[in-house]
């Protein structure tokens, strides 16, 4: 069966954002060119992780070929601060992420396929993978982005600034804490009120 490819190149939106209250959101990475829209699921880890690949392929980019111009932070005309395009309609969960530099046309590539399948090779374009997966199959689904650097930059950084909107961690052992309550865990694995 072919695979069902999600492809936005220069789209007019790409996101991460969230649906629900800290403590229980579900993360999506979405884009949108005029009124198609496609959004798929990710962990909070996935987000972080992705941010972090982006800023530092472009970082090393930078060092690597002087003639190519990347901004060093998002050009505040392509921050985006609203909120995720409604109605926000699960593609897929996301499993594996392929993070690749396309020479060609200077844009940041991010790929994206469901849980449990694995990406087909491409040997065309610097890639780093973000996450882990088992299967050789063609996957069914993917989402394909292609966003020049600048935007790549502001996406990074509200990917950033999203993931660290949670729940607020604890002062004494650093995890999250409910609005309910919260009990730091002892060396022992016990809970401490």
């Amino acid at each position: 069966m072919p695979t069902i490819v999600h492809e936005f190149d220069w789209p007019d939106r790409v996101v991460v954002g969230t649906v629900g209250r800290p403590g229980s959101r579900t993360f999506y990475l979405q884009a949108r060119a005029g009124t198609r829209t496609s959004s798929v699921a990710l962990e909070k880890e996935q987000s972080a992780v992705l941010a972090e690949m982006i800023d530092r392929l472009l970082d090393e980019l930078t060092v690597k070929n002087d003639q190519l111009s990347i901004p060093s932070e998002a050009p505040t005309e392509l921050l985006d601060d609203e909120p995720l395009d409604q109605p926000v309609e699960e593609d897929f969960r996301t499993g594996t992420m392929r993070l690749a530099w396309d020479p060609r046309t200077l844009q940041m590539v991010i790929e994206a396929y469901p849980v449990e399948e694995d990406p087909p090779d491409d040997d065309d374009a610097e890639t780093a993978d973000i996450g882990t997966a088992d299967d050789e199959a063609e996957p069914s689904e993917m989402l394909l982005v292609r966003i020049p650097v600048g935007t790549a930059r502001a996406f990074a950084q509200r990917t950033r600034r999203v993931v660290e909107a949670g729940r607020p961690t604890c002062s004494d052992c650093g995890l999250p804490m409910d609005e309910d309550g919260h009990e730091c865990p002892t060396d022992d694995g016990e809970q401490v009120p």
